[in-house]
């Protein structure tokens, strides 16, 4: 088992999900297999089928994210003021579009870009660990190189 780096915030919300799944999701999913199982016949009952698989498919949910946790290693945030490390929220501008975005760098476990939290471990996130305010850093993409100024860490700005 490969340790993990997660944030303490990522870790919480971790543990939070698996209580949820562990509790209220199983109770949910019992009653729906009961309920099914009151219906009668159960080689003809797509609802008890139904239920089931939900069932398996909640165990193994609950297998995979007590794997995750397992292997999570909290790690604070990156107190350097201006260089970005495990933790810090960027703000980054295309050198291309001018678009800016603002990332989180967490582990590859709490990972979601479409909510600002970037791998570190993905190439950006790569490209950004240790890169300082008012750098330009470039990643090699499949559509060829990008690159971005980091025009903010932390709240600072350049």
């Amino acid at each position: 088992m490969t340790e993990s780096a997660i944030t303490p915030e990522g870790l919480q919300k971790l543990r939070e999900e698996i209580h949820e799944l562990e509790t209220t999701a199983r109770q949910e999913v019992v009653q729906r297999i009961k309920t099914a199982r009151e219906w009668g016949d159960l080689k003809e009952n797509a609802e008890y089928h139904d239920a089931k698989n939900d069932q398996g498919l909640l165990e193994a949910k609950i297998r995979r994210l007590n794997e995750r946790l397992r292997s999570a290693v909290p790690v604070e945030a990156s107190e350097a003021g201006d260089v970005v490390g495990f933790g810090s929220t960027v703000v980054l501008v295309s050198g291309k579009t001018k678009k800016s975005v603002e990332y989180t760098l967490v582990g590859s476990t709490e990972a979601d870009a479409a909510s600002g939290k970037l791998s570190d471990e993905s190439p950006v996130g790569r490209a950004l660990l240790g890169a300082r305010l008012g750098e330009m850093v470039s990643v090699q993409a499949p559509s060829g190189e990008l690159k971005f100024k980091v025009t903010s860490v932390n709240g600072r700005e350049a």
